[in-house]
């Protein structure tokens, strides 16, 4: 994980992420581990045309950080 974004991540900056964040308040900061895990869990509801490059390079960070390089969808 890089400075970039520290160790918490606010769900609110990041339009896919305040979409799978829906159960929770988006403006409240969140783990990076969590936010990592809330993309894997439900990439099936991620719109990967629509990932704006700040998101796009957010995920690439957090699944080198916390997937060792890999993101586990299906």
């Amino acid at each position: 994980m890089t400075a970039t974004y520290g160790t918490t991540i606010v769900p609110a900056d990041f339009p896919e992420l305040t979409l799978l964040a829906w159960n929770r308040d988006v403006a409240r900061p969140i783990p990076a581990e969590e936010a990592f895990e809330l993309y894997e869990r439900n990439w099936r509801f991620v719109d990967a045309e629509h990932l704006t490059p700040c998101e796009a390079k957010l995920i690439k960070e957090l699944t080198n950080a916390f997937g060792n390089g890999v993101l586990l969808i299906s």
